[in-house]
């Protein structure tokens, strides 16, 4: 039953891959440059040669004018010139027009002439986002928290290898010092990316992190097969060594969003927390469910089925690597 579970859960997150390009978010950057005059980046994600057509919905007075658009690969880029007169963005609201029929996002950052940053995710359920203006370091690591919890959470490359690791380790103890390892690992890589320390493309860490998840569904078939691997040994260096490597792909979204130059510190450490926050979520939720699952009324599932998952986690996460080999 555990393993028709696991199946169920991998393949959701197929449809994922399948369309990588499409579920990537929208971005919005808008930058002060004087009293109510601001600079605009607007970067909408493409399927195929279609462009998806969220349109932003600016406050009432304000205009905004085409100074330049061109294609990257996987999306269609604007930049505007905003003019919103001397009322600027401060206490107004912009939605963004035609996102709540999609399951899209958009990550919206504003950067005032004052030094202030704000970063927003837009959904479906919520696709309008308030312009504040300066606010508290506290007021910043809050926002950055919440980034980072549904960073992770909408991350299933990262989850999926999280749960391989549990079902490797198991629900003991054994499990905490791995899960502290790979929090450690990927929290000094992720600093250390996103203050510019360490610079890796990001097209190869992603590779490199759906074939970690390929490395552990074969552990997770040996140790099912009786003949443990290394994970099984020594779970937590494991996860340490593949912790610096995921903390990479963290840093890669962080720096697409963006930090606060006034409250740097507040916010990476905020963001990482966040991280933890929906990682740990994942792990109690998934040990529940097994706990669940183990109890009485439940039959007792054929031994082959124990062996699915592992050749389910195995088989998504090959097909990220090819995909993700060939947009290199």
């Amino acid at each position: 039953m555990r393993g028709l579970l696991v199946a169920i859960f991998v393949l959701l997150g197929l449809s994922q891959p399948l369309a990588a390009h499409e579920s990537r978010p929208a971005y919005l950057d808008i930058r002060e440059f004087g009293l109510g005059q601001y600079d605009v980046l607007w970067k909408r994600p493409m399927r195929g040669d279609y462009v998806i057509g969220f349109a932003i919905d600016w406050p009432e007075g304000c205009s905004a004018a085409t100074k330049h658009e061109y294609q990257v690969p996987g999306a269609s880029v604007q930049r505007m010139l905003l003019d919103c007169g001397k009322a600027g963005l401060i206490g107004r609201q912009i939605a963004i027009a035609r996102l709540p029929e999609t399951s899209a996002e958009v990550i919206a950052r504003i950067d005032l002439a004052d030094g202030t940053t704000q970063t927003d995710l837009l959904r479906p359920s919520s696709a309008v986002m308030m312009v504040r203006g300066p606010r508290s370091a506290l007021s910043v690591g809050a926002e950055y928290a919440v980034l980072g919890f549904d960073h992770i959470l909408s991350g299933t490359d990262h989850l999926l290898f999280v749960l391989a690791l549990t079902l490797i380790v198991g629900a003991n103890w054994q499990l905490v010092k791995t899960i502290t390892a790979f929090t450690l690992a990927h929290s000094i890589t992720l600093a250390l990316s996103s203050l510019g320390v360490v610079r890796v493309s990001q097209v190869p860490v992603e590779t490199v992190i759906a074939l970690s998840i390929v490395f552990l569904a074969r552990e997770l078939l040996l140790m099912r097969q009786g003949r443990p691997g290394s994970t099984a040994r020594a779970p937590w260096i494991v996860a340490f060594v593949f912790g610096l490597l995921h903390g990479l792909g963290f840093a890669g979204a962080l720096r697409e969003i963006g930090l606060p130059q006034g409250d740097v510190p507040a916010a990476l450490l905020a963001f990482n927390l966040g991280v933890e926050a929906g990682q740990l979520t994942f792990v109690s939720v998934t040990l529940g469910l097994f706990w669940l699952l183990r109890r009485p009324v439940f039959p007792a599932p054929p031994k082959w089925l124990g062996q699915i998952p592992a050749y389910a986690i195995g088989a998504v996460a090959a097909f990220w690597t090819l995909e993700r080999l060939m947009t290199a």
